[in-house]
């Protein structure tokens, strides 16, 4: 069965440089099994409702600013997976809508450019409802996992620790309520305690500051949902930066 990732994406930049991250993207790309198609949960389609894409050819979607030109003439030209997306709507049972307004955001094309740079994989990605509860985000993604049974790959691209309004690029590791948190969520994730992830606020301060928008947060969510009480859990990528951003991430699979 295939396993259920949630990568921290972070910045941009990522997409052209060779660090400690995008070594780590790489790795897990050749520990797990080759996916058939990959479904992307990103931080980066934040929407009023579900929505998902199943368009054959979704387009490379340049959703950042003020980085530098190169990075807006890269393309990942892979294919869509209609079949596999209209079964997810199925699967949802009357929760999401077609919708081929979107494509692929950098949330999930820079991390995919590095696990899998033949862009040869199907890859489609589900919106997530700005209005729903958390509680609503963990529910489709256990209606979503017969889709691991297919060899596809669910995939989550967020932070767990995103506040932008607090980066500090000489900052190394993160400020101590951002390493505060991200040690909650990391105890919750390898305890499998979906309620206290949930009710994050139970993290006490450091929940304040972690992100002022759920956007990053919540495609966790989704692989917890997709993720099986049998899995194994191994993290990558362990770390903060910028004082104020978390790069941590997870593998659910056996």
């Amino acid at each position: 069965m295939m396993p259920v990732l949630f990568v921290g994406h972070g910045s941009p930049m990522n997409i052209v440089e060779e660090n400690e991250y995008t070594r780590g993207w790489r790795q897990v790309a050749e520990d797990i099994p080759h996916p058939a198609a990959i479904l992307s949960v990103s931080a980066h389609w934040f929407s009023r409702n579900t929505g998902i894409y199943t368009g054959a050819s979704p387009r490379t979607i340049h959703d950042f600013f003020g980085f530098p030109k190169i990075l807006y003439g890269i393309t990942y030209p892979a294919p869509g997976a209609p079949q596999v997306a209209r079964e997810a709507i199925d699967l949802l049972r009357g929760a999401a809508v077609e919708d081929n307004s979107w494509g692929l955001d950098h949330g999930t094309w820079s991390v995919l450019l590095t696990m899998y740079p033949s862009a040869d994989i199907p890859v489609f990605q589900i919106s997530i409802d700005s209005s729903a509860p958390p509680e609503r985000h963990l529910a489709l993604g256990r209606l979503l996992r017969p889709l691991r049974k297919e060899n596809v790959l669910i995939m989550g691209s967020g932070n767990i620790v995103h506040n932008l309004a607090l980066l500090d690029f000489r900052k190394n590791g993160g400020f101590d309520w951002a390493e505060d948190f991200d040690a909650y969520i990391d105890r919750a994730v390898k305890k499998k305690s979906a309620q206290d992830i949930l009710h994050y606020q139970r993290a006490g301060r450091s929940a304040r500051y972690a992100f002022h928008v759920p956007d990053h947060f919540y495609p966790l969510l989704y692989v917890l949902g997709a993720a099986f009480d049998r899995d194994k859990v191994s993290d990558f990528n362990h770390s903060c930066l910028a004082g104020s951003l978390s790069m941590t991430s997870y593998v659910f699979g056996n």
